[in-house]
């Protein structure tokens, strides 16, 4: 884990979850404007994929299993790294959100794949699973910018040094 906490790997996955973040704009017209990670209903996610044409889904699950896929691995990523960077021996437990995340994340992904091929409805899974991944990401965020203030802190303390 301690690649994630390198200087150029937290600012390759910081541009990487930007230009990936552009990325769902581009497709938000091809999917039908609504993309299924911002639906926190089973129901309402299979409602959605009902009213979808063929071409919708099609775009929609590469959406998800490219873009969506590497997605919380940069931002994830990113996240966790920071906190495993700053903040020290507790880097660990600080990065836990943030790893938490990512694994809700692409399981959603895989649970959406599955919807939108038709292979399996276990859509009612997102009845925890997308909620619950939103209710981590606060948390991983906001210890991110904490450690985004403790290396601001470590920068002038070494320059008075």
């Amino acid at each position: 884990m301690s690649f994630l906490t390198r200087t150029p790997v937290l600012w390759a996955l910081f541009v990487l979850q930007i230009l990936i973040g552009m990325g769902f704009g581009v497709f938000r017209e091809a999917v039908g404007g609504t993309y299924l990670d911002f639906i926190s209903s089973g129901t309402e996610a299979r409602a959605v994929i009902d009213g979808m044409s063929a071409s919708q889904k099609t775009v929609h699950f590469w959406v998800t299993v490219l873009l969506d896929t590497a997605y919380p691995l940069a931002y994830g990523g990113f996240l966790a790294g920071m906190a495993l960077r700053f903040f020290g021996r507790f880097g660990k437990l600080a990065a836990a959100p943030a790893l938490a995340v990512i694994v809700l994340d692409l399981t959603e992904n895989m649970v959406q794949a599955l919807g939108l091929t038709g292979t399996a409805d276990v859509l009612a899974a997102k009845d925890w699973l997308t909620p619950l991944k939103f209710m981590l990401i606060w948390p991983a965020g906001l210890i991110a910018l904490a450690a985004l203030v403790i290396a601001i802190l470590n920068m002038f303390r070494k320059k008075s040094a």
